[in-house]
């Protein structure tokens, strides 16, 4: 505490040094406190569920070609006898979608017919009984459909559902107050209830963008067969047999039926694969933000060791006589990590109101989270750490000034 005094006055003869290191100080922390916001954020992302059991899971995306819709029916039954028969795999469906997949169809439900506005919104799936058991969702009440509730249509006139199979997430939110199972919701503008016969644990929607995060994993299944030229075959394969389906399974289409095609790029892939490709974004912007971090963090370290250097160098003859006046290393030590610690502490002051400022900011422009104080205070201690480990070698070099640097000049 004796020396603050003497600290305050040195550094008022240092100003554009002193405001400079500062000023790096808070921008820095402002800038790291919000990029590791945002890595957490997207590593949140990437890991996030799907419901399914994506190991010895894959998909194939197909297209007929010179087909009309009403005729493709039949050919995607055909399709799936083939898969179903191939060796190493358990079972097949046919989806309009299926989690990751980037695209899909979403529409509001509601418990009242007569209600304006939707009380959720989800995705809906469309597949047969063979849904449930090929993405391994885990039921916790109701059941299956049965083969009997199936029904096939047209992409452009899918008759409302008797039955339906909703998400824990979805069935929660329709009814909050007790179980959804055996009551009834409305899907889109439908005046004809659908039942809901089975609630699976979890159930992620195709998107992973931020717009869907409201409601991801709010989804329907409906037990409709779309008779569309465009399938998903979704594939769940025997264990350890994944490898030699994704050969199989593509050249057992063909085999089916020569007229579609199936795409080069992402046409055939593993989950794992599909998972890899939907979060490449997330991935590559955590990364992006993480080298930001490193490379602020190192600029600001070389400032604070440069300027201490200068500095040392500048008072050699001062800590000289201080030396000779019966100073010890450790006070001089002490002294240039205490004059550090100030600066330090003036500049994270100045970089947390920034922070909170720069995340407002992000909140109201793109639609952020907001900031959590446990950001700020890491950032605050990591910054001060910083300052004191960059301090610490320039200020050891002064620790070992000889009091004989107090004659040279003389």
């Amino acid at each position: 505490m004796l020396q603050i005094k003497p600290i305050l006055a040195a550094l008022k003869r240092h100003k554009a040094g002193t405001v400079l290191i500062a000023m790096q100080i808070a921008l820095t922390l402002a800038i790291v406190c919000n990029a590791i916001f945002i890595i957490h954020q997207r590593l949140d992302r990437v890991q996030r569920p799907t419901g399914m059991v994506e190991s010895d899971l894959m998909a194939i995306q197909s297209r007929f070609v010179g087909i009309e819709e009403s005729k493709a029916g039949p050919l995607v039954k055909a399709d799936l006898v083939a898969l179903r028969q191939l060796p190493g795999v358990q079972d097949a469906v046919a989806l309009n979608s299926y989690p990751l997949r980037g695209g899909g169809w979403s529409t509001g439900v509601r418990t009242d017919p007569d209600a304006k506005n939707s009380k959720a919104h989800t995705t809906q799936y469309f597949g047969d009984e063979h849904a449930l058991p090929t993405m391994a969702l885990k039921l916790v009440a109701g059941r299956n459909f049965r083969p009997d509730e199936i029904v096939e249509a047209d992409p452009q006139a899918v008759p409302d559902p008797a039955v339906i199979i909703v998400s824990k997430a979805l069935a929660d939110k329709m009814y909050p107050e007790g179980s959804a199972l055996g009551k009834t919701i409305y899907i889109g503008d439908s005046k004809s209830p659908s039942t809901i016969v089975g609630i699976v644990e979890r159930l992620q929607v195709p998107w992973n963008g931020t717009w869907s995060d409201s409601f991801y994993e709010n989804s329907l299944i409906q037990p409709v067969q779309l008779t569309s030229a465009f399938t998903n075959y979704l594939i769940r394969t025997k264990p350890g047999q994944l490898a030699d389906v994704l050969k199989a399974a593509p050249a057992a289409l063909v085999k089916a039926n020569r007229m579609r095609v199936i795409p080069s790029e992402r046409g055939v892939r593993s989950f794992a694969q599909v998972r890899e490709y939907a979060y490449k974004g997330d991935r590559g912007m955590a990364i992006l933000m993480g080298v930001v971090c490193l490379v602020l963090l190192g600029i600001t370290a070389a400032g604070i060791v440069g300027l201490t250097s200068f500095w040392v160098g500048q008072r050699r003859k001062q800590i000289g006589v201080r030396r000779a006046l019966g100073a010890t290393k450790h006070d001089i030590l002490s002294y240039f990590l205490t004059e550090n610690l100030l600066i330090g502490i003036a500049g994270v002051l100045i970089g947390a109101l920034l922070a909170v400022g720069m995340n407002l900011w992000l909140v109201t422009q793109f639609e952020m989270a907001r900031l959590s104080v446990i950001y700020v205070l890491v950032g605050v201690v990591t910054l001060l750490l910083l300052g004191q480990g960059a301090t610490l070698a320039p200020a050891m070099r002064a620790s070992r000034v000889s009091p004989v640097e107090a004659t040279r000049s003389v």
